[in-house]
C-alpha cells in the first residue's frame, strides 16, 4: 500500500509522531503513529490517517536503522484479522 515513509518526528517526547505515507499512485497522506505492538513474533504499527475518517491503518513494522523503519503490507487476510483484533484488544485495555 505505502511505498515509502517519511518521519516527521518531533523534538519533544510528549508530542504526537506523524509520518507521511506515499502510495503507488503518487498521493501522500499524513498519519499519526498510534503505536507499535507485537503479535506471534512479528511487529506491527497502527497509524491514524489525517483524513477526517475513523480508519486505522495497520502494517507490519520493521526497524531498519536509527530512527528509520519500513512498513510492510499485510497480504494475508488471516494475519491482518489477527493483527486488527490484537490492536482492538490493546485499545480496549487502555480505556
Amino acid at each position: 500500500m505505502a511505498d515509502q515513509v517519511k518521519s516527521n518526528a518531533p523534538a519533544e517526547e510528549d508530542e504526537e509522531l506523524y509520518i507521511t505515507l506515499e502510495f503507488e499512485d503518487g498521493t501522500e497522506l499524513e498519519a499519526e503513529i498510534m503505536g507499535t505492538f507485537d503479535l506471534d513474533g512479528k511487529e506491527y504499527i497502527a497509524l491514524l490517517p489525517d483524513d477526517g475518517s475513523d480508519d486505522v491503518y495497520i502494517y507490519g513494522y520493521k526497524e531498519v536503522g536509527d530512527d528509520e523503519f519500513e512498513l510492510i503490507d499485510i497480504e494475508d487476510d488471516d494475519e491482518f484479522e489477527r493483527a486488527a483484533a490484537e490492536f482492538d484488544k490493546i485499545m480496549d485495555e487502555e480505556e
